[in-house]
């Protein structure tokens, strides 16, 4: 490498350096308004929950987008303002997500993590949906679940008894629960892609929590 290319990269890395600090400087000018210790970041994160709830319920999408950027930039700051907002159980974001988790087998509000149950066609259901941090949920309205079979022996959406749905397009529709969302995508998944017709859960899927 030539000394000019050397200085070249040298200075390449200065500027980049520059602009990362400058969008610091930036993220903390917009984030001033937000909590700075987790403590205080809870309860707030539950607020902020129940005006997410609120605006997906009045299909609200670039209110609920603005919630969850906010959310998102409520775990940068948590962070020090680096990424790594969910990089295991002890990132801000996955915190967040936990404290803020609804109780088992009650049906979360839009924007909570949680899990629970519907019956869809006689077929019992075990639901996890995804909350305000899921995958996709800066990309699109509609948050992500996973599904999976309560009675193993019996027909289901999938060989494995498990099937995901994230990334779920489309306007979103006034007034609409997470359960009724989550009913009204299974069904239609049955409808239009198995056409009608449940399958048998492979044998050696029967006594998996999760289908694999």
């Amino acid at each position: 490498m030539t000394a000019r290319s050397s200085e070249q990269l040298g200075f390449g890395e200065l500027l980049a350096e520059a602009e990362r600090q400058n969008g610091h400087q930036q993220q903390r000018r917009d984030a001033a308004h937000l909590p700075d210790t987790l403590e205080e970041a809870v309860p707030y994160m539950r607020g902020l929950i129940d005006r997410h709830h609120a605006a997906m319920l009045a299909a609200d999408a670039a209110k609920a987008m603005a919630l969850r950027a906010e959310a998102g930039l409520l775990a940068t700051k948590l962070n020090a303002f680096e990424p790594g907002i969910l990089a295991g159980p002890d990132a801000p974001g996955c915190i967040l997500d936990r404290e803020t988790r609804a109780r088992e087998g009650e049906v979360p509000l839009w924007g909570q993590s949680g899990c629970f149950e519907i019956t869809v066609l006689d077929m019992r259901v075990r639901i996890e949906l995804e909350g305000i941090f899921g995958i996709a949920s800066s990309v699109v309205a509609w948050l992500g679940f996973a599904a999976h079979a309560v009675d193993r022996d019996k027909p289901f959406i999938s060989e494995t008894g498990y099937r995901s749905f994230l990334g779920l397009s489309g306007d979103l529709v006034p007034n609409l629960t997470p359960d009724a969302f989550v009913r009204n995508v299974i069904t239609a998944h049955i409808i239009r892609d198995l056409k009608g017709k449940l399958v048998p859960i492979k044998p050696n899927h029967r006594e998996s929590a999760s289908g694999g």
